[in-house]
This record gives structure tokens, sequence and C-alpha cells, in this order.
């Protein structure tokens, strides 16, 4: 089973609403205020230390006969502040557990019904920078993003079913951007796209501790064969500023 990134097709105008946003090129601070204010207040935003999501994850496959069919994944994701992630992902086949502690990644692919059967790999610097990226992404809601070396570009003003859209492009490095798609009436996102061409819709919004949270995300893709593939992941539950032991993160001491 391969992890399908959270962790994200516009027609661009040359005009934007009447909504109280400008289409300048130097007005995205005031895009991300409103996006921000469409989530959260700025107390609920600034308390969160910690988000926790538990679901299911169901995308596509070939079975043996070449036939396609559904694959459903248990799936849990843990993000806190600053900059920690843990992914476990379990299947009938395959237990998968995939870890940011700041700097440091690993993974470890583990046969649910043989303990002894496992493996484990430190993640190399490009995987840790996206991890990092996607972890500030999903706990920082759009600001302040040069506080970890990147930058916001205002790319203007687009087209998302049917509504006019302030396209900004929030760049980590390293070739990482996720472009965001704010409606100018509301704030609301309605679209997020990687640099690489993935589109992520958030829908179905749940309000916890005065933050709205999505219950269902649908990430469509294209593969290197041209098939496009979508996955969808509805969390059952989300809860927000646990406390989570370090060991959860931390690189696991091998035993000898």
């Amino acid at each position: 089973m391969k992890k399908t990134p959270r962790i994200l097709i516009v027609l661009a105008t040359l005009f934007a609403l009447s909504s109280g946003l400008r289409a300048s090129a130097g007005d995205a601070d005031g895009v991300i205020a409103k996006a921000r204010a469409a989530v959260g207040d700025e107390a609920a935003l600034a308390a969160l230390t910690s988000v926790h999501y538990a679901g299911t994850l169901v995308t596509t496959a070939l079975d043996e006969k070449g036939a396609s069919k559904d694959v459903k994944v248990a799936i849990e994701i843990i993000f806190q502040k600053p900059g920690r992630q843990r992914i476990v992902a379990t299947s009938d086949n395959k237990i998968e557990i995939t870890a940011l502690d700041g700097y440091d990644g690993w993974q470890r692919e583990q046969d649910p019904k043989d303990s002894a059967r496992w493996r484990m790999t430190l993640l190399a610097k490009d995987q840790i920078k996206r991890l990092r990226a996607n972890t500030w992404e999903n706990l920082f809601f759009y600001r302040d993003i040069a506080r970890v070396g990147g930058q916001i570009e205002d790319l203007g003003t687009a087209e998302v079913d049917g509504k006019t859209c302030r396209k900004l492009g929030f760049d980590h490095g390293d070739g990482i951007v996720f472009y965001r798609y704010f409606d100018q009436a509301t704030g609301d996102l309605c679209l997020t796209e990687t640099e690489n061409g993935v589109h992520i819709h958030e829908q179905d919004y749940a309000t916890i501790s005065g933050i709205k949270f999505p219950r269902k995300i649908i990430t469509e893709a294209k593969l290197p064969n041209g098939e496009a593939r979508t996955v969808t992941i509805v969390f059952d539950k989300i809860t927000v500023n646990e406390t989570f032991a370090d060991s959860l993160f931390a690189v696991p001491v091998l035993e000898r």
C-alpha cells in the first residue's frame, strides 16, 4: 500500500468581485486574514497545539485478474506543533507508520499477522522537507510561513467551480508549493493544488473548539502512466489539543 499525501482546475480572470479584497499583488495578507477568519477566530487558532484524525481511506487498485476494486485502509493522522506528524495506515496485509520529529523522519512497515516481520527506514532529506511543509500547512492556517523559510506569492484571481477565488502560492522551497484558492466573497478554501498537479478538495466541515476541520478529503492525481486516481478519506473522529508521548514521533531505538 502506498500512502497518498494529505498533507492538495482553474481559469484565470482579470477582475475581482466587490468583496472587500483587492486584486493587487501585494494584498496577500488581507486574503490570509479573511481565510483565517473563515476557519476560526484568532484566539482559537492561536490556542491550537495538535490535531488528531481517525477514519478510512478509500482508493482503487487492480486485483489479480486486472479488474478494478476498492481498497479500504484505516487511517490515523496526528499533527502536533511545532513540527511533528504521525500517520498510521492499517490494511489487511500491512501496518505502515510514517513519523516526523522536527528534522528526523522515519517509516516502519509491519505484517499485522506477525509482529516479528517488520522493517524500518530513515526518510531522506527531501521526504522530511515535504513532511515538514505538510505539517505546517495543517497547523498554522496560512500565516507566518517565513518562520519556516518559506514565502507566499499572490497569483491574482481564478475561477473554481463558478466562484471567483484568490490564488496564493505557499512556497516552502525545494520545489514544494501548495497553491490555495480562496473564495473572494467568503474567504473559504475552494481548492488546494500541489506543484505536481494534485488537486485536493475538502468537504463536510465540523467545528471543533472553534475551528472548522474537513471530515472528507478528496485527492485527485494523475499517475505516471496517465491514469487518473482518486483517493477519498473520511474522518470519523477529529480531536484537538491532545498531549502525545514523545515516543510516538521519535525515531525508534532498535534493539540488538
